[in-house]
């Protein structure tokens, strides 16, 4: 008998994956379905992840921005299951650029999708949740949730949220049977650096000869090299956050918070050592300080 499926009597053990069309979402879906876990796996548009129903997931379409597209796919995995037993909140990006070139309605989506759909999200889930007294919410953050990159605040910001927002709900569902872990991944290599590039070329405009011009410019390059250059070796694949997850639902007691990859565990190590001030020297000598 499938050990994570439920048996009747029991809890619901089934997962609810956001973001599962790529990276992160996509490699946990693949590992929880090969353990034998019962997988939902979702994604804004179905037809991205029509080939995980192989793998042996059933796939969802669920666009956390959007209040009805997140009922329905709560109400169907409640009425197959009784209850989403994990939820995985992995869906996300990064908006890049300048705090003051950002259009402010792109620093809204962004706080939409990374912050207030994760909350949504697991506010449907938790009544079902806490009915079988027995629950998992994984909260997957960044090391960007503990220190922040000139040219990333808007994306900082929506981590720095996830990490407070996991502190409190941790403590206020524990007497429920219901456990939240928080995952800070350092570099992943996915396509995040590519989309982040992308996102913040979309949102900001910029005339060539404007005042962050140039500064853009370099964060989009050293995005970019952190990914695809030597960096890369400090990193990990997604399947390295995916093995995390499955140990972390499958443990009785997880860890609060888990740090991912030797570049997130060394970063977040300098950060709390250094001053401001050394902080934004180590800063100046990696982008160019506009003005």
């Amino acid at each position: 008998m499938n050990p994570y499926a439920g048996r009747v009597g029991e809890p619901s053990k089934a997962v609810l994956i956001t973001g599962c069309s790529t990276g992160i979402g996509r490699a946990a879906a693949l590992r929880l379905a090969s353990s034998g876990w019962n997988v939902y796996a979702s994604a804004r548009q179905a037809d991205s992840i029509a080939d995980l129903r192989d793998a042996g997931c059933k796939t969802l379409a669920l666009d956390v921005t959007d209040e009805n597209s997140m009922r329905a796919a709560v109400d169907a995995v409640e009425q197959a299951e009784g209850a989403v037993g994990v939820l995985v909140n992995n869906a996300g990006y990064s908006q890049s650029g300048a705090i003051e070139t950002v259009p402010i309605e792109a620093a809204r989506r962004q706080f939409e999708t990374n912050v207030f759909g994760l909350v949504r999200l697991t506010q449907m889930v938790l009544p079902a949740m806490r009915a079988q007294r027995w629950g998992k919410v994984v909260n997957v953050g960044s090391m960007g949730g503990r220190l922040s990159f000139p040219g990333a605040g808007h994306y900082h910001a929506t981590k720095h949220a996830i990490e407070a927002i996991s502190d409190a709900m941790r403590f206020e569902l524990r007497g429920f049977g219901i456990d939240v872990v928080l995952l800070e991944p350092g570099l992943i290599t996915t396509n995040f650096a590519g989309a982040a590039t992308t996102a913040m070329t979309q949102a900001t405009g910029e005339a060539e000869d404007g005042p962050y011009a140039q500064f853009n410019a370099a964060v989009g390059a050293l995005t970019t090299g952190a990914y695809e250059g030597p960096m890369r070796r400090l990193g990990g694949g997604p399947e390295r956050v995916a093995k995390v997850i499955e140990s972390a639902i499958t443990r009785q007691h997880p860890p609060a918070r888990i740090t991912i990859t030797p570049s997130a565990k060394l970063t977040i190590a300098l950060r709390r050592v250094v001053s401001d001030r050394v902080w934004d020297a180590l800063m100046r000598r990696q982008f160019p300080q506009p003005g």
